[in-house]
């Protein structure tokens, strides 16, 4: 598979199977997306994986914890403003009409929003930290590190979910996975396989055309 291809191929799975992920391949993929670029060579990544083995306990772990009341940082700017606005909203109906629970239906909504702190089903999942020292720059650098893994898993044959949602856990992660408190959880990543009888995992998300965001001089 060439990158174009992985790039093209790639979105956020919601439902996966039950099949089991190598740990050996995840090692593969977390040496190789280690390649990706990084202002100062600073590395700014700690990387926290939940394998298969373990995912039992940690799920049992997160519903018996309570919900925190702020999450760790905001995860969308409080006032959001057009057209950043019109994309989210329009990504959350076109996956809810997938899901068939129609807006006024807040118990289902809210019940879909918690899977992503089952990591949507997926068997294997890791959770990306970054030293609360670093600055938005390093923050830019987690970025490209997550993508980077995406794509080669893409090639790998895996799917993947990047899941800022877990900013509004990462008490419960912490005192599950006791990382140091220096450390700030950016997001989690859910990886497997998709289920592809999941209408969901038809979701392809629009995106705006070359002008409307690209200036040539």
């Amino acid at each position: 598979m060439n990158v174009s291809t992985a790039v093209e191929t790639r979105k956020s799975i919601r439902r996966f199977q039950g099949k089991s992920v190598a740990s050996s391949l995840l090692v593969e993929l977390l040496e190789k997306a280690a390649r990706a670029p990084s202002g100062g060579n600073l590395q700014p990544w700690r990387v926290f994986v939940i394998t298969a083995e373990t995912m039992p306990t940690f799920l049992a772990h997160i519903g018996s914890s309570e919900f925190q009341k702020t999450p760790e940082y905001p995860i969308y700017p409080a006032s959001l403003k057009s057209p950043y606005r019109d994309s989210r909203f329009k990504v959350g109906e076109d996956m809810y009409a997938l899901l068939e629970i129609p807006r006024d239906d807040k118990t289902a909504r809210l019940g879909n929003l918690a899977r992503n702190f089952e990591f949507f089903g997926a068997p294997t999942g890791f959770f990306c930290c970054v030293d609360r020292a670093m600055g938005p720059p390093q923050w830019s650098d987690l970025g490209m590190f997550l993508q980077t893994f995406m794509l080669l898993a893409q090639e790998a044959g895996l799917d993947t979910c990047a899941q800022e949602a877990w900013a509004a856990r990462s008490e419960a992660v912490k005192s599950f996975i006791k990382y140091d408190d220096d450390l700030l959880l950016f997001c989690g990543m859910a990886i497997g396989y998709k289920d592809n009888d999941a209408p969901v995992n038809t979701l392809k998300s629009d995106r705006e055309p070359l002008e409307a965001w690209a200036t040539f001089l």
